[in-house]
């Protein structure tokens, strides 16, 4: 549209010194004629855009306007310049690759230093640790269906370990706590519901379109962990954990004991993850409460002993003793 390209002109004037008529014309894909006829509109529209001649010619906007009336503070573009390649660097989105090279190409050259030692200062990276390339496709594809309001069909693992084939209306991507969510009309419940992404497996985008519904997340769930019951758990670690316990649990959720060990109390979804968590720590912690996550730590742990408990077979033949680990699952 003639009125987008206007103001991306002017956008682009007040943040350099001079461009000329066939760059602008490169990068809008118009004939100079249009870019001349555009210039002239911005002119009537009250923008003083004046032209200069020589080898370093062009159009630019007169310094007072531009002093005066920046729509964009190079502070602005670098906040906007982060938070969009964070955002790009799980989707990996066309749209939002070109919005970043014209924000960046607004930055005046002599900037663009400063730009960049900006850019090193804060780095906004939501794909968690640990996610493989598969997980990071899966969220591409269900972007693409968002935006293409295609109808999505997977297989979704659920907390009870049990496989279901869902058929659903994509809505939005969120990414909450340490994890992304899918929010959609499932058309199996017939109802809103949300979907762990790491949950998702052989994620299809069908032919089939939808009408999004007029609904946003906020207004069916509230700021709680998305359509999964929690559970109170009461963790007790060892004194040499506290800088761990300090990094990862918010500060209401941490008792100090008078013998130095760290109590941690915490509502979270009951599944696999949570149980990794609890694991992950080794021999410095022990689940204090409820009792079937202590015993399902425990046959858990035994499962792994067992990988590592070995059939000694003695071997009288030159003093030599075989040793053979129990390979069984």
């Amino acid at each position: 549209m003639r009125i987008d390209r206007m103001i991306s002109i002017i956008i682009l004037l007040l943040n350099r010194e001079t461009v000329t008529a066939h760059e602008l014309s490169r990068r809008f894909e118009v004939s100079v004629r249009t870019i001349y006829r555009d210039i002239d509109a911005i002119n009537l529209a009250g923008v003083p855009v004046i032209s200069f001649q020589g080898n370093r010619g062009g159009f630019g906007i007169m310094e007072n306007y531009k002093l005066n009336h920046q729509l964009l503070t190079l502070k602005d573009m670098c906040s906007l310049l982060t938070t969009l390649k964070g955002i790009n660097s799980t989707l990996e989105d066309r749209e939002l690759g070109r919005a970043i090279e014209k924000i960046r190409s607004l930055v005046p050259v002599d900037k663009t230093e400063t730009l960049n030692n900006h850019m090193e200062h804060l780095v906004v990276d939501i794909l968690p640790l640990g996610y493989r390339k598969k997980q990071k496709e899966n969220i591409a594809s269900i972007h693409k269906a968002i935006e293409e309001t295609r109808l999505l069909s997977f297989q979704y693992r659920n907390n009870r370990g049990e496989q279901i084939t869902r058929t659903i209306e994509p809505m939005t991507l969120i990414f909450k706590g340490y994890a992304w969510y899918l929010f959609a009309w499932c058309q199996v419940r017939k109802d809103y519901r949300f979907f762990r992404v790491s949950r998702m497996e052989d994620i299809n985008i069908l032919t089939g379109c939808f009408e999004r519904k007029n609904k946003s997340y906020d207004d069916v769930f509230s700021d709680d962990t998305p359509d999964e019951e929690e559970i109170t758990i009461k963790l007790r670690f060892s004194p040499i954990m506290k800088n761990k316990v300090d990094e990862y649990f918010e500060d209401n959720q941490i008792t100090f004991l008078d013998n130095g060990e760290i109590e941690v109390t915490m509502s979270v979804p009951e599944d696999e993850w949570i149980y990794s968590l609890i694991l992950s720590y080794g021999e410095h912690v022990q689940v204090i409460e409820p009792p079937h996550i202590r015993t399902i730590i425990q046959k858990k742990a035994e499962k792994i002993l067992s990988h590592y408990k070995p059939d000694i077979l003695m071997s009288q033949q030159d003093d030599t003793v075989s040793v053979y680990y129990n390979k069984e699952d």
